[in-house]
């Protein structure tokens, strides 16, 4: 297939980069006015202290979902949250064809299931290394290494050149569970030439390389087969070649294994279905582990991040029914510790530390590697690729800034940092930014979709920082008031010299002098007494507090 004079290749990011999490790429083919796209990876990440009641954060399609008719197809590299997450939350909004492997399809039916759309999605199940057409695309599955089975690299040939989109990877010659990266092919990319390409840049910033799975299970079997009493391992679920260790390391030390947390059952399940995971034997139930000596049980937790629903979290606060530790038994974190989290895993971890319960981390031990390339690994990346582009994705601002520079200190010929939104053209020419695409996040509130300045967000938040008034007062059709004002705090303090029924008197009595200043045609005017009660209750607790609250008014007439 020849191109057109008018055909552009371009390359266009809604999530992942500037940050790390919530990736979704899109490639668009053909002319500016029709252009075909295809999808990679749709993923979430997840809120914080920021988000008041908002557990899940996804990229904004609008628009791609405006591209619909011309939409190929979504193509998943790996089963991450991270990249798989968003796909039952958004996949009514692009109506295309899902392609995956085999492990990654188990979990992405479930997230289907949860939204009535299994039956409804068309969902094309790949081998490893498959290849297959989609319009103007031939796309190739290159088999890498990362902290979850089945990763690939997606190979992308066009009439205008190839891409090289590693979604996450590294190194590791000894990865326990799967294939190790496969370096034939990838030097066999580079030979063939490769335009760009689109890489995780998660440890950019981390001199050398990542490390081996096959060490960390080395280290497990040591540590674990050291310990007395009950042992509880925490990391996460995903990841399969750390549940392979951790189980090996339970049956050397004579211990068998009890599954705890809904993510560990699942993981569990899927890597079975897809024969991923051995020994599973060795598995017993959290009843039937409660009737086992102390000496012979190995827990398998999720938590390792300090999630508060988590199996780990309810373990230490002495909430899980089934699973109790104490003096003497011993906690292993075999995890590294998500930037945002250190609040909620130190409080786990000091929870844990009242209950008389040992705690190790990969501080103390050697019992986690990154599954993102390190300095070293990027290096080895492009030396098998060549890319004549290289594109930083999946980091902050200073991990792509750092992956830039090695991919400048090897001479690659040009580099781009995308922000999300910005539309890359590739290819013909030099590789530059033509456009900004709507973007943006929504998050999920309940079971609402809403945009992230959503005005219900918004005053969440205010209320979380400054508190809640409610002024109500009750009228007469003449405006005269027949009771109130009466004043309901939320979120507001003790107040240093006054009483809390001190502080209710004075601002009742702000918003009674506040209306009876207004004259009487102004009291019959609803809206103009509500705006002036909620402006004089204001300035009272700012007056009383510092702070300018949030303050609604009721008025009610009788």
């Amino acid at each position: 297939m020849k191109p057109n004079k008018s055909d552009e290749l371009v390359f266009l990011p809604l999530g992942g980069s500037g940050e790390i999490g919530m990736n979704l790429n899109a490639y668009g083919y053909g002319p500016p006015d029709h252009r075909q796209w295809v999808i990679l990876d749709i993923g979430v990440t997840f809120g914080d202290a920021s988000t008041p009641g908002v557990d899940v954060i996804m990229p904004d399609p609008a628009y791609l979902e405006s591209e619909r008719d011309n939409l190929l197809g979504i193509v998943l590299t790996h089963a991450h949250e991270d990249h798989i997450g968003a796909i039952g939350h958004l996949w009514r909004r692009l109506r295309a064809p899902v392609y995956c492997t085999p492990f990654t399809a188990f979990l992405v039916r479930e997230k289907l299931r949860e939204h009535d759309l299994l039956d409804e999605v068309d969902l094309r199940v790949l081998p490893m290394r498959a290849s297959f057409e989609l319009g103007p695309f031939h796309f190739r599955f290159v088999t890498l290494t990362h902290s979850i089975p089945e990763p690939n690299g997606v190979v992308i040939t066009t009439p205008l050149g190839v891409v090289m989109h590693t979604g996450d990877w590294k190194i590791d010659p000894d990865p326990v569970v799967g294939d190790q990266t496969d370096a034939a092919a990838l030097i066999e990319i580079g030979k063939n030439g490769v335009l760009a390409m689109v890489c995780d840049s998660t440890n950019a910033l981390v001199e050398g390389s990542a490390g081996s799975e096959a060490d960390v299970q080395t280290e497990l079997i040591k540590l674990i087969g050291e310990l007395k009493g009950k042992v509880a391992v925490a990391c996460f679920a995903s990841n399969v070649a750390r549940l392979t260790s951790v189980i090996e390391a339970a049956r050397q030390a004579g211990r068998q294994v009890c599954l705890a947390g809904r993510s560990m059952k699942r993981i569990t399940a899927a890597a079975q279905t897809v024969g991923l995971l051995s020994n599973t034997g060795m598995f017993v139930s959290e009843d039937e582990a409660q009737m086992l000596p102390d000496e012979n049980i190995l827990y398998l937790c999720t938590g390792s991040q300090g999630e508060p629903r988590a199996a780990l979290a309810k373990i230490a606060q002495g909430n899980n029914p089934t699973v109790k530790l104490r003096k003497g038994d011993t906690v292993v974190f075999s995890s590294r510790v998500i930037p945002g989290n250190e609040l909620p895993i130190k409080d786990v971890q000091n929870r844990l530390v009242e209950r008389g319960v040992n705690v190790i981390t990969e501080r103390d031990r050697p019992i986690h590697v990154s599954g993102h390339p390190c300095k070293d690994e990027l290096r080895q990346m492009y030396q098998w690729v060549r890319p004549k582009i290289a594109i930083p994705v999946h980091g902050e601002s200073r991990h792509l800034a750092e992956h830039a520079a090695i991919a400048k200190e090897l001479q690659i010929e040009e580099t781009v940092i995308p922000r999300n939104g910005d539309m890359i053209r590739l290819a013909p020419g030099l590789a530059e930014l033509i456009d900004e695409a709507p973007h943006g996040r929504l998050h999920l509130d309940g079971n609402q979709l809403v945009p992230a300045d959503d005005e219900a967000l918004r005053e969440r938040r205010k209320i979380a920082v400054v508190g809640h008034i409610t002024v109500t007062v009750a009228i007469n059709d003449r405006g005269a008031l027949l009771s109130g004002p009466a004043i309901c705090m939320r979120g507001l303090p003790d107040f240093d010299d006054k009483t809390e029924g001190e502080a209710i008197e004075a601002l009742e009595e702000a918003a009674d002098d506040a209306f009876q200043a207004l004259k009487p045609k102004q009291k019959a005017n609803i809206e103009l007494v509500e705006e002036t009660l909620e402006r004089s209750v204001r300035r009272a607790a700012e007056r009383i507090w510092g702070k300018r609250p949030l303050v609604d008014a009721m008025v009610l007439t009788v």
